[in-house]
């Protein structure tokens, strides 16, 4: 059975069980339902009552300098985006053995319960969430409200440095049913049109290409606008104003609105592909979607010679 329909069946009867729809049949849970469907985001209540939890491994994935060393969680190891989650030299996700490596010096064993929080709402930790995904690892959840929260609510934080004892953990080939690239998924996508929902989840004024990026962010496309055919749904739009993820029932209503539904398979996209690693969260790990983040985003496809561009816009780069 194709793995990524395989998936999608084992989310289907996992969602129909906890609507207690299946009711009187028997099913194997533990084979039916998905990786985190009712599982995947966790209260800050539930961590601190699971700390000293062996099954449980912590990750903090933040930007900002010095943070982590600053405080932390108990127990959680860092890890770099800028040079754990990526490759430093070719543009490209973290290879499988070097994170498999890096799983294993955190402790991470195959039935570990990992849970990643960050700064910047989570966006990295959402990054890490999905190459944990992309290597294998089955439970793998995301701190809601990420660190801000976590501080905001008066939760005790350490410098101390958890030195864990290695795990076992083993890594997968790299699962293409959640990794969009270009030739073979967003390029088919824009000239079938229709075949799949394509989300672009930056803000207004860059999807419609009056903006090439936000103010201060160095990472570039020489050229403006949005894949064609792409639907806006800005990436702040899943969480509360505390950085909390909305409800499910809001997340459904949020995208049904515009249309998606989780009938098509779906490509998330942004600037460099951290943003939506959020909204693939949402839409493959809270509602269960079939999801590929696409990590090229809009700094490999608006570089890309020829491909078809949408710019509402008309803003041209470097014009005065």
């Amino acid at each position: 059975m194709n793995k990524a329909v395989s998936i999608r069946t084992k989310r289907v009867i996992a969602a129909l069980l906890s609507a207690g729809l299946l009711a009187g049949i028997s099913v194997n849970t533990a084979v039916a339902a998905p990786k985190n469907l009712a599982r995947s985001v966790v209260q800050a209540d539930w961590l601190e009552k699971n700390l000293d939890n062996p099954d449980v491994k912590i990750i903090e994935v933040s930007t900002e300098a010095g943070l982590y060393e600053r405080g932390h969680i108990k127990n959680a190891v860092k890890l770099n985006w800028y040079t754990d989650l990526v490759e430093v030299v070719n543009r490209d996700i973290v290879a499988g053995t070097r994170f498999q490596k890096l799983a294993r010096a955190a402790g991470i064993n195959k039935n570990s319960i990992v849970v990643l929080y960050g700064d910047k709402n989570n966006w990295f930790a959402a990054w890490g969430a999905w190459i944990f995904n992309t290597y294998g690892i089955e439970d793998v959840r995301l701190l809601d409200g990420g660190r801000v929260k976590w501080e905001k609510d008066g939760r005790a934080f350490t410098t101390t440095v958890p030195t864990p004892k290695d795990g076992n953990f083993v890594a997968t080939k790299a699962d293409k049913s959640v990794r969009a690239t270009l030739i073979r998924d967003v390029l088919p996508a824009v000239r079938k049109k229709g075949s799949s929902d394509i989300v672009d989840i930056r803000s207004a004024d860059e999807y419609s290409g009056k903006i090439f990026a936000p103010a201060g962010f160095q990472e570039l496309a020489v050229r403006a606008g949005h894949i064609p055919g792409a639907i806006n749904v800005p990436w702040g739009s899943n969480v509360n104003a505390d950085g909390t993820f909305k409800t499910v029932a809001e997340l459904k209503k949020l995208y049904a609105d515009k249309g998606i539904d989780g009938k098509k398979p779906i490509i998330t996209y942004c600037r460099i592909g951290e943003r939506s690693s959020l909204t693939w969260f949402v839409l493959s790990e809270i509602l269960g979607y079939e999801v590929k983040n696409y990590d090229g985003s809009w700094t490999e496809y608006g570089n890309g010679v020829g491909n078809p561009i949408s710019n509402p816009a008309g803003t041209i780069w470097g014009a005065a």
